[in-house]
């Protein structure tokens, strides 16, 4: 190639790559180093990769653009969100069905692309779908409460227990989940992000590969490393988010591999 990317150094080991987002890719509105340049060597090599992501309050679009911002342009079969994957479960598995959302534009979008249809009362809606709300209100929780009380099922994007902001861990969907199910006495139904199978189905038919032919690289052992143990991926954990380096011997599961950044792992360099 004239920019010279094939030249640059590549594993050759795995031949599909799934990237978390949050700490591997960015944290909060800010790229991590080399992220940019990880994505240019995988497309240079023509090595097919998707980035599968518990975020569930962004929509497929917002998430394109927020990438195209940093650098990084995405194609559609590229991205796999929670909140893209959940309706599509919906979509399947109770097809038509109404809906009430605890979250915010981007899933109710990502749920109306799949033809749910969003209830106009909570008391009608025969799901309540959970996800992150970083500006939630008390009104949101009751109208959520109101659904589950009225008999709506509970579905949640994921139920991460914190994420990687600007400025530190930010509480997540399960923040969201407890409030609800405590004041409610009801379970949720389906819980659709990483590490469940729903995720890495998800990723694997996108890829079209085999599960040991493939690597997720992620900064989370309860997601990321867990989903590829559960799916017989192998693992590559990045300390550029919420994992800590000096803390790697408590991990369980263990991931396979340990490496500073996204770009080390794909240029198999030692690990940290």
């Amino acid at each position: 190639m004239a920019d010279g990317r094939k030249n640059r150094q590549m594993r050759e080991d795995m031949k599909g790559y799934i990237i978390d987002l949050d700490g591997t890719v960015y944290t909060g509105k800010t790229a991590i180093d080399g992220a940019a340049e990880a994505i240019r060597l995988l497309r240079g090599h023509d090595v097919p990769f998707v980035f599968l992501s518990n975020r569930g309050n962004y929509s497929a679009r917002m998430c394109r653009e927020k990438l195209a911002g940093m650098g990084v342009e995405v194609r559609d079969e590229e991205l796999l969100l929670s909140s893209t994957v959940t309706a599509r479960y919906l979509q399947r598995e109770s097809p038509g069905s109404s809906f009430w959302a605890l979250g915010e534009q981007g899933l109710v979008d990502e749920l109306q692309l799949a033809g749910l249809q969003a209830a106009e009362r909570p008391e009608d809606a025969q799901w309540l779908v959970i996800t992150l709300h970083e500006t939630v209100t008390y009104r949101d929780l009751n109208m959520a409460f109101r659904a589950v009380r009225a008999g709506a099922r509970i579905i949640a994007t994921n139920a991460d227990k914190s994420f990687p902001g600007d400025d530190g861990d930010a509480i997540d969907v399960a923040g969201m989940i407890g409030a609800i199910t405590h004041s409610t006495g009801s379970e949720v139904e389906v819980v659709i992000g990483k590490p469940g199978r729903y995720m890495a189905e998800a990723a694997l038919e996108a890829l079209g590969l085999p599960p040991e032919l493939c690597m997720i690289v992620g900064d989370s052992v309860e997601s990321d490393i867990t989903l590829g143990r559960n799916a017989g991926i192998r693992t590559a954990l990045v300390l550029t988010g919420s994992a800590r380096a000096d803390r790697l011997a408590e991990l369980a599961p263990q991931p396979d591999e340990v490496h500073a950044s996204l770009l080390q792992v794909l240029q198999g360099q030692s690990k940290a």
